[in-house]
Protein backbone atom coordinates (compact mmCIF):
# COMPACT_ATOMS: atom_id res chain seq x y z
CA UNK A 1 0.00 0.00 0.00
CA UNK A 2 0.85 3.90 -0.37
CA UNK A 3 3.39 5.09 2.08
CA UNK A 4 1.96 8.42 3.30
CA UNK A 5 5.12 9.76 4.56
CA UNK A 6 6.17 11.99 2.35
CA UNK A 7 6.68 14.68 4.34
CA UNK A 8 5.83 18.58 4.25
CA UNK A 9 8.30 19.13 1.26
CA UNK A 10 6.82 16.00 -0.40
CA UNK A 11 3.11 17.89 -0.05
CA UNK A 12 4.36 20.63 -1.84
CA UNK A 13 5.83 19.06 -5.21
CA UNK A 14 2.51 17.16 -5.52
CA UNK A 15 0.31 19.93 -4.89
CA UNK A 16 2.92 21.44 -7.76
CA UNK A 17 2.20 18.63 -10.01
CA UNK A 18 -1.62 18.41 -9.43
CA UNK A 19 -1.11 22.31 -10.22
CA UNK A 20 0.52 21.74 -13.21
CA UNK A 21 -1.53 18.71 -14.41
CA UNK A 22 -4.22 20.96 -14.81
CA UNK A 23 -2.45 23.99 -16.92
CA UNK A 24 -1.20 21.00 -19.11
CA UNK A 25 -5.03 20.00 -19.30
CA UNK A 26 -6.42 23.21 -20.26
CA UNK A 27 -3.71 25.09 -21.65
CA UNK A 28 -0.05 24.02 -22.09
CA UNK A 29 -0.02 20.61 -22.83
CA UNK A 30 3.56 20.16 -22.84
CA UNK A 31 3.39 20.58 -18.32
CA UNK A 32 1.98 17.36 -18.42
CA UNK A 33 5.21 15.72 -18.09
CA UNK A 34 7.02 18.29 -16.13
CA UNK A 35 4.29 17.34 -13.29
CA UNK A 36 5.15 13.21 -13.81
CA UNK A 37 9.04 13.83 -13.49
CA UNK A 38 7.98 16.31 -9.84
CA UNK A 39 5.85 13.41 -8.48
CA UNK A 40 8.31 10.82 -9.38
CA UNK A 41 10.73 13.03 -6.92
CA UNK A 42 8.43 12.02 -4.01
CA UNK A 43 6.72 8.71 -4.85
CA UNK A 44 8.94 5.89 -6.42
CA UNK A 45 8.54 5.75 -10.40
CA UNK A 46 6.54 2.75 -10.91
CA UNK A 47 3.76 3.43 -8.01
CA UNK A 48 3.23 7.11 -9.34
CA UNK A 49 2.05 5.87 -11.65
CA UNK A 50 -1.16 4.71 -10.21
CA UNK A 51 -0.67 8.45 -7.57
CA UNK A 52 -0.84 10.23 -10.91
CA UNK A 53 -3.12 8.30 -12.78
CA UNK A 54 -6.74 9.77 -11.30
CA UNK A 55 -5.05 13.49 -10.93
CA UNK A 56 -4.69 13.06 -14.92
CA UNK A 57 -7.85 12.25 -15.69
CA UNK A 58 -9.77 15.01 -12.84
CA UNK A 59 -7.96 17.16 -15.39
CA UNK A 60 -9.03 15.84 -18.01
CA UNK A 61 -12.81 16.29 -16.91
CA UNK A 62 -12.27 19.71 -16.95
CA UNK A 63 -10.24 20.04 -19.84
CA UNK A 64 -13.21 18.02 -21.97
CA UNK A 65 -15.94 20.02 -20.05
CA UNK A 66 -14.70 23.13 -21.74
CA UNK A 67 -13.35 21.83 -25.20
CA UNK A 68 -15.79 19.28 -25.79
CA UNK A 69 -17.04 20.69 -28.85
CA UNK A 70 -12.84 21.27 -30.23
CA UNK A 71 -12.97 18.16 -30.60
CA UNK A 72 -11.13 16.40 -33.89
CA UNK A 73 -12.79 12.94 -33.93
CA UNK A 74 -11.79 11.97 -37.34
CA UNK A 75 -8.23 11.93 -35.74
CA UNK A 76 -9.36 9.87 -32.91
CA UNK A 77 -10.96 7.67 -34.52
CA UNK A 78 -7.52 6.51 -36.13
CA UNK A 79 -6.16 6.17 -32.82
CA UNK A 80 -8.16 4.52 -30.80
CA UNK A 81 -8.29 1.13 -31.50
CA UNK A 82 -4.22 1.15 -31.95
CA UNK A 83 -4.05 3.05 -28.76
CA UNK A 84 -5.92 -0.03 -26.73
CA UNK A 85 -3.35 -2.80 -28.24
CA UNK A 86 -0.80 -0.69 -26.82
CA UNK A 87 -2.42 -0.13 -23.35
CA UNK A 88 -2.46 -4.15 -23.41
CA UNK A 89 1.04 -4.11 -24.20
CA UNK A 90 1.78 -1.96 -21.72
CA UNK A 91 -0.15 -3.60 -18.96
CA UNK A 92 1.89 -7.13 -20.43
CA UNK A 93 5.25 -5.54 -20.20
CA UNK A 94 5.06 -3.74 -16.76
CA UNK A 95 4.72 -6.64 -14.86
CA UNK A 96 8.43 -7.49 -16.68
CA UNK A 97 10.57 -4.22 -17.15
CA UNK A 98 11.28 -1.58 -15.07
CA UNK A 99 10.19 1.72 -16.24
CA UNK A 100 14.24 2.52 -16.08
CA UNK A 101 14.39 0.35 -18.73
CA UNK A 102 11.47 1.62 -20.83
CA UNK A 103 12.00 5.21 -20.33
CA UNK A 104 15.57 5.90 -22.41
CA UNK A 105 13.34 4.12 -25.46
CA UNK A 106 10.30 6.52 -25.60
CA UNK A 107 12.78 9.70 -24.88
CA UNK A 108 14.42 8.39 -28.14
CA UNK A 109 11.42 7.64 -29.69
CA UNK A 110 9.89 11.48 -29.67
CA UNK A 111 13.34 13.29 -29.97
CA UNK A 112 12.96 11.52 -33.36
CA UNK A 113 9.83 12.06 -33.94
CA UNK A 114 10.40 15.99 -33.06
CA UNK A 115 13.01 16.16 -35.11
CA UNK A 116 10.68 14.84 -38.27
CA UNK A 117 8.49 17.06 -37.28
CA UNK A 118 10.50 20.26 -37.42
CA UNK A 119 12.59 19.35 -40.64
CA UNK A 120 8.18 19.02 -41.74
CA UNK A 121 9.62 15.56 -43.36
CA UNK A 122 6.71 14.04 -41.84
CA UNK A 123 4.32 16.43 -44.16
CA UNK A 124 6.63 17.23 -46.88
CA UNK A 125 6.26 12.98 -47.48
CA UNK A 126 2.43 12.97 -46.33
CA UNK A 127 3.34 10.64 -43.65
CA UNK A 128 0.37 12.31 -41.31
CA UNK A 129 -2.08 10.77 -43.66
CA UNK A 130 -0.74 7.30 -44.01
CA UNK A 131 -2.71 4.93 -41.89
CA UNK A 132 0.88 3.06 -40.04
CA UNK A 133 1.50 6.61 -38.73
CA UNK A 134 -1.27 6.63 -36.96
CA UNK A 135 -1.07 3.09 -35.83
CA UNK A 136 2.50 3.90 -34.90
CA UNK A 137 1.14 6.65 -32.73
CA UNK A 138 -1.35 5.16 -31.44
CA UNK A 139 0.78 1.96 -30.37
CA UNK A 140 3.12 4.08 -28.68
CA UNK A 141 0.80 6.46 -26.54
CA UNK A 142 -1.01 3.61 -25.64
CA UNK A 143 2.00 1.74 -24.24
CA UNK A 144 3.94 4.27 -23.04
CA UNK A 145 0.96 5.96 -21.39
CA UNK A 146 0.48 2.53 -19.25
CA UNK A 147 4.24 2.31 -18.13
CA UNK A 148 5.00 5.55 -17.41
CA UNK A 149 2.07 7.89 -18.01
CA UNK A 150 4.26 9.28 -20.42
CA UNK A 151 2.52 9.49 -23.62
CA UNK A 152 1.79 13.38 -23.88
CA UNK A 153 4.63 13.96 -25.66
CA UNK A 154 3.86 11.05 -28.81
CA UNK A 155 0.38 12.63 -28.54
CA UNK A 156 1.63 16.32 -28.98
CA UNK A 157 3.54 14.90 -32.35
CA UNK A 158 0.32 13.43 -33.32
CA UNK A 159 -0.95 16.92 -32.96
CA UNK A 160 1.46 19.13 -34.45
CA UNK A 161 1.34 16.89 -37.92
CA UNK A 162 -2.09 17.47 -38.22
CA UNK A 163 -1.62 21.03 -38.04
CA UNK A 164 -4.71 21.78 -35.67
CA UNK A 165 -5.24 25.03 -34.38
CA UNK A 166 -4.38 25.41 -30.41
CA UNK A 167 -8.66 24.97 -29.21
CA UNK A 168 -8.92 22.02 -31.59
CA UNK A 169 -5.57 21.06 -30.57
CA UNK A 170 -6.27 20.87 -26.93
CA UNK A 171 -9.79 19.74 -27.49
CA UNK A 172 -8.76 16.49 -29.63
CA UNK A 173 -5.72 15.59 -26.84
CA UNK A 174 -8.64 15.97 -23.95
CA UNK A 175 -11.02 13.68 -25.38
CA UNK A 176 -8.06 11.16 -26.07
CA UNK A 177 -6.81 11.08 -22.85
CA UNK A 178 -10.19 11.01 -21.54
CA UNK A 179 -11.47 7.79 -22.63
CA UNK A 180 -7.82 6.09 -22.55
CA UNK A 181 -6.93 6.95 -19.23
CA UNK A 182 -10.14 5.53 -17.69
CA UNK A 183 -9.08 2.63 -20.11
CA UNK A 184 -6.22 2.20 -17.80
CA UNK A 185 -7.72 1.88 -14.24
CA UNK A 186 -9.00 -1.39 -14.24
CA UNK A 187 -5.30 -2.41 -15.16
CA UNK A 188 -3.65 -0.41 -12.82
CA UNK A 189 -5.99 -1.14 -9.96
CA UNK A 190 -5.38 -4.86 -10.56
CA UNK A 191 -1.56 -3.97 -9.99
CA UNK A 192 -1.96 -2.67 -6.79
CA UNK A 193 -1.06 0.91 -8.03
CA UNK A 194 -4.48 2.50 -7.68
CA UNK A 195 -5.79 1.58 -3.81
CA UNK A 196 -8.09 3.27 -1.27
CA UNK A 197 -4.76 4.94 0.68
CA UNK A 198 -3.67 6.65 -2.79
CA UNK A 199 -7.21 7.98 -3.84
CA UNK A 200 -6.83 9.79 -0.56
CA UNK A 201 -4.00 11.60 -1.16
CA UNK A 202 -5.89 12.49 -5.02
CA UNK A 203 -8.46 14.19 -3.10
CA UNK A 204 -6.17 16.11 -1.47
CA UNK A 205 -4.54 17.07 -3.95
CA UNK A 206 -7.59 17.83 -6.01
CA UNK A 207 -7.82 21.38 -5.55
CA UNK A 208 -4.71 22.54 -6.91
CA UNK A 209 -5.34 20.47 -9.74
CA UNK A 210 -8.83 22.51 -10.23
CA UNK A 211 -7.07 25.64 -9.82
CA UNK A 212 -4.40 25.09 -12.48
CA UNK A 213 -7.51 23.82 -14.98
CA UNK A 214 -9.16 26.98 -15.00
CA UNK A 215 -5.83 28.94 -15.09
CA UNK A 216 -5.16 26.73 -18.20
CA UNK A 217 -8.08 28.27 -19.78
CA UNK A 218 -7.27 31.85 -18.89
CA UNK A 219 -3.61 31.01 -20.26
CA UNK A 220 -4.15 29.92 -23.39
CA UNK A 221 -6.77 32.68 -24.62
CA UNK A 222 -3.86 34.58 -24.70
CA UNK A 223 -1.07 33.18 -25.97
CA UNK A 224 -0.37 33.35 -29.82
CA UNK A 225 -0.91 30.54 -31.88
CA UNK A 226 2.64 30.34 -32.76
CA UNK A 227 3.91 31.22 -29.38
CA UNK A 228 1.89 28.30 -27.97
CA UNK A 229 3.15 25.50 -30.51
CA UNK A 230 7.00 26.97 -29.56
CA UNK A 231 6.10 26.65 -25.82
CA UNK A 232 4.85 23.06 -26.59
CA UNK A 233 7.83 22.03 -28.53
CA UNK A 234 10.63 23.29 -25.80
CA UNK A 235 8.71 21.38 -23.15
CA UNK A 236 8.57 17.99 -24.89
CA UNK A 237 12.37 17.96 -26.09
CA UNK A 238 13.00 18.61 -22.16
CA UNK A 239 10.64 15.88 -21.07
CA UNK A 240 12.44 13.82 -24.14
CA UNK A 241 16.03 14.27 -22.34
CA UNK A 242 14.53 14.27 -19.28
CA UNK A 243 13.16 10.18 -20.15
CA UNK A 244 16.50 9.95 -21.50
CA UNK A 245 18.97 10.54 -19.14
CA UNK A 246 17.03 10.16 -15.60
Amino acid sequence: MFDYNIGFFGWILLTLAGFFIGVSKTGIPGLGMLSIAIAAIVIPARLSTGVILPMLILGDFFAVAYYRKHAQWKYLIKLMPWAVAGIIIGYIALGRMSDQQLRPIIGFIVLFLLGLNEADILNRWNIPARWWFAAAIGLSAGFTTMIANAAGSIMIIYLLAMRLPKQEFIGTGAWYFFLLNWFKVPFSASLGLINPDSLILNLKVAPAIIIGSFSGVRLVKIIPQKIFEAIIKVLTFIAAIKLILW
